[in-house]
């Protein structure tokens, strides 16, 4: 693994510079997990690549889905053979080579409501599922699916309702923190020659002949342009696809509509399971995924066509979630027991049907335009495949030959002897003076870079403090997401460096004005900057509240969209 370049102020600096003084054979826009992917594998190729987002990395879709790395379950009911064996190689890519410090395997149990006919259906549609896995197989593959009694089934998640199921089958997919590793992809471009930055907001594609030669980037923070060269221009936004094409000009060879899906998060001690659940509901299935001292329960799957910065949840859909987890719940879960709330926009590729669920998850490339690809759809999975198809398209604009994708065989940043520091996580603990679960929760989310994590906190050791309000995080952390981590505000910190935002009572307030202050001197933060960091994350914790009490979509939209944005406040601050 070549030398991961720190991500804080100095490396920005120097990035803007490299966008307006060299040219690039790829800039892609769009920082979620198809956009880093992209960047990551042209730049592996030997291309001279940039990513830019206008927000946040894995700000929009990317840190707001189930957390699922698993091959589709569902869709072999809709014959989509080829997009499951393709999600269920990438899982097992993550979990073995890739990734290993950030994607786990988990065990699920599939309820069984009848006697006669649904066990030997649901058994020959997870015996297909395990079989596809099989094929060409990296190493051991999970475990195969296991037949349960209700007892058994019961032993394994006692909170079931007894009536609630005949029986159970267990099989195996994988999860992992999803903004966490659409970063890491995203920092492993950059360690291999990309050049990354968000709050670089694309605002005019430049045209010459015919083709597009390149973009105006905008600074979100200061509101200073540059023109950026670039000899392929690849539109990865998602759900923002439409909007970038409009923005090239002319039509572009496909649409996307945004399905909107609502999670909500709960104490691990309010659900007595041992594994996660997958429940059919009238138009999709719900998830209860063990997520750490949490449970993920959803998702929804609705039409959205408001504010897609902001996707807001309103009542209904918590509401939803509850009536069809409670069916299967001993002791139910109430508005009261509710830790977090999330909601994200699913790119769906449009097509005949008007139910976003029965839309197809399969991804699409297109060159629209010559010196533009778009790549859209899919499933988080399949992001890698995604990213090698677009960046094979790309090779019809760059002046050289583009060689095959390796990113099969590129292991993210952390990956790489990630199993050997399993086998020293004793010593780590003892030499940093922290416990041993302490350590053990850092190696799952920077793997082998935990000893530089850390050393941060060598001469400060008031670092290795938890975050007020955020026990299972260490105040070192959020220095290292400043430092490292290209974390430019307070929500960057609180809502995808870590998962405070939704694994707290409070959603992050209470930690809110000591990490700002933990950061203050890395991101070069003055008093009143503190106290506007804080405000702002403070007032979107408050519109989130109320737009979770809010009738409908519409309802929750207007008040989400009132909370004052950190970015936009930002640019404000810089003009004046």
């Amino acid at each position: 693994m070549p030398v991961v370049p720190a991500l804080g102020p100095e490396q920005r600096a120097r990035a803007w510079a490299e966008l307006a003084e060299q040219p690039f054979e790829v800039l892609v826009v769009g920082g979620g997990v198809t956009g880093a992917g992209v960047a990551l594998d042209a730049a592996t190729r030997g291309l001279r690549t940039a990513l830019v987002e206008a927000r946040d990395f894995a700000s929009g879709t990317s840190s707001r889905s189930s957390k699922l790395f698993h091959g589709g379950l569902r869709y072999l009911e809709q014959f989509d053979f080829t997009l499951v064996r393709e999600a269920l190689h990438e899982r097992d890519l993550s979990v073995t080579r890739i990734a290993p410090h950030l994607v786990k395997p988990v065990p699920f149990l599939y309820p069984l409501e009848h006697r006669v006919w649904e066990r030997p259906y649901v058994t020959a549609g997870l015996t297909l599922y395990d079989q596809l896995a099989r094929l060409g197989a990296l190493s051991t593959p999970m475990p195969r699916h296991k037949h349960l009694s209700r007892r058994g089934a019961r032993q394994v998640f006692p909170a079931l309702k007894p009536d609630a199921l005949v029986g159970a089958i267990r099989y195996y997919d994988a999860q992992a923190d999803d903004a966490r590793h659409t970063l890491t992809v995203a920092r492993t471009a950059a360690a291999y020659g990309a050049t990354v930055l968000n709050s670089a907001e694309v605002v005019q594609f430049h045209h010459a002949g015919g083709r597009v030669t390149g973009v105006r980037v905008r600074d979100v923070e200061t509101g200073a342009e540059v023109d950026v060269q670039a000899e392929v221009v690849v539109n990865a936004t998602g759900v923002w696809t439409d909007d970038i094409q409009t923005l090239v000009g002319g039509r572009g060879r496909f649409h996307v509509r945004a399905s909107k899906g609502v999670h909500i998060v709960v104490p691990r001690d309010r659900i007595n399971g041992e594994a996660g659940l997958i429940l059919r509901t009238e138009k999709s299935v719900l998830f209860v995924i063990p997520w750490g001292s949490h449970w993920i329960v959803g998702t929804t799957d609705t039409e959205w066509d408001l504010d897609k910065a902001h996707p807001a949840a309103s009542r209904a859909d918590i509401d939803y979630i509850l009536e069809h987890v409670n069916q299967v719940l001993a002791v139910p879960l109430s508005h009261d027991d509710i830790t977090g709330v999330y909601a994200g926009l699913r790119p769906l590729l449009a097509g005949e049907s008007e139910i976003t669920s029965q839309l197809s998850r399969e991804h699409a490339v297109a060159r629209p335009m010559p010196g533009v690809v778009a790549v859209a759809g899919g499933k988080y999975t399949t992001y890698r495949p995604m990213a090698a198809d677009a960046v094979d398209a790309v090779a019809d604009d760059v002046t050289r030959s583009v060689p095959p994708s390796v990113t099969e065989n590129i292991p993210l940043v952390g990956a790489e002897g990630y199993h050997a520091m399993v086998n020293q996580l004793h010593g780590l603990s003892e030499h940093w003076g922290i416990p041993h679960f302490r350590a053990e929760h850092l190696l799952n989310r920077y793997g082998s870079e935990t000893p530089q994590v850390l050393g941060l906190a060598a001469d400060d050791r008031s670092l290795l403090e938890p975050v007020p309000g955020a026990e299972e995080y260490l105040m070192v952390e959020m220095v290292w997401g400043a430092a490292h981590e290209g974390a430019l505000h307070l929500d960057d910190l609180l809502a995808r460096r870590t998962r405070i935002s939704i694994e707290t009572s409070h959603r992050g307030v209470e930690s809110a004005e000591p990490v700002a202050r933990a950061v203050a001197g890395v991101l070069g933060w003055d008093e009143a900057r503190i106290g506007n960091e804080v405000d702002s994350y403070r007032a979107r914790v408050e519109a989130e509240r109320r737009s979770q009490e809010a009738a409908d979509d519409q309802a929750a939209d207007a008040v989400r969209i009132a909370a004052p944005d950190t970015r936009a406040v930002a640019v404000g601050r810089a003009l004046m």
